[in-house]
């Protein structure tokens, strides 16, 4: 079968968030084993495997997202890749629908090739600034928020874009936090860049250290930053080395998350079970 590497969330090869994605041919998933090797064997945050489902249903295709390490519930980056698969070798046109972990999620490719994701709006809810978050991050919190179930992150706020971009953390204590991971994010030091706030992610406790652009935090940026600046409609950067863009449009309960996406690596999977 094949699988391919998509760099989401950019529209040049090699930046963005890579991601693994595999179209099944069958109508169900292979046993859980083989997905999670196949994930491992991919070695990204984040592979996504979708098989197609029948007609006049509530989704077109059941889609999972697996790390090296365990599954997830709710990927942003790799939901764009399968997404740009599916409209890149026309098994797919305008909207589609993936049934998920997280419910039905829709995405709609424009004429540009731009693909919107419609996503659940994560929850802000205020917990106490965690002593040893900020001693793992080696930074000073200002505030903290629990990003419920679906999302699973501690969204911190730092002192300004300066001080994100120059984090250094001990991932060992932070994946002694639990949870799925820690997202830092400031304001944007020039807005005029093109560009309203920034933030970085990291996962160790599923295998992660890093991830460059996830798109799943910006349900809970996205209320977060509105709430601040005053707006519906804006565009995060995230990431360290590797950076990329989201656009974020709070719609009440749901966000709507807009990028592009490039695939790198079209290629045969032999080990297939």
């Amino acid at each position: 079968m094949r699988i391919r590497i998509v760099d989401a969330f950019s529209e040049r090869p090699f930046a963005g968030n890579p991601a693994g994605v595999v179209l099944l041919d069958s109508d169900t998933f292979p046993n859980d084993t083989w997905l999670q090797q196949v994930a491992a064997e991919v070695n990204l945050s984040e592979t996504a495997f979708a098989h197609p489902l029948p007609q006049g249903g509530d989704a077109d295709w059941a889609l999972r997202w697996l790390t090296p390490a365990a599954e997830v519930d709710m990927c942003g980056h790799a939901t764009l890749a399968t997404a740009h698969v599916l409209h890149t070798t026309g098994t797919a046109t305008g909207t589609v629908r993936f049934r998920t972990r997280s419910g039905v999620l829709i995405t709609t490719t424009d004429g540009s090739g731009s693909i919107t994701m419609d996503f659940p709006t994560a929850p802000l809810i205020p917990v106490e600034v965690p002593g040893p978050v900020a001693e793992a991050l080696g930074a000073e919190i200002r505030s903290a928020h629990d990003t419920g179930p679906n999302v699973g992150d501690l969204l911190v706020e730092l002192a300004d874009e300066k001080t994100v971009r120059a984090l250094s953390p001990d991932f060992r204590a932070l994946a002694r936090r639990g949870g799925r991971g820690v997202i830092a994010t400031a304001p944007a030091e020039d807005p005029a860049a093109g560009y309203d706030f920034v933030s970085r992610g990291f996962f160790p406790y599923v295998g992660i250290d890093e991830d460059p652009v996830t798109g799943s935090a910006h349900t809970a940026l996205a209320p977060f930053w509105s709430a601040r600046l005053g707006r519906d409609a804006l565009v995060g950067l995230q990431g360290g080395a590797r950076t990329g863009f989201v656009r974020t449009e709070l719609r009440g309960d749901r966000t709507l998350l807009t990028g592009s996406a490039v695939t790198v690596i079209d290629g045969e999977l032999l080990a297939t079970g």
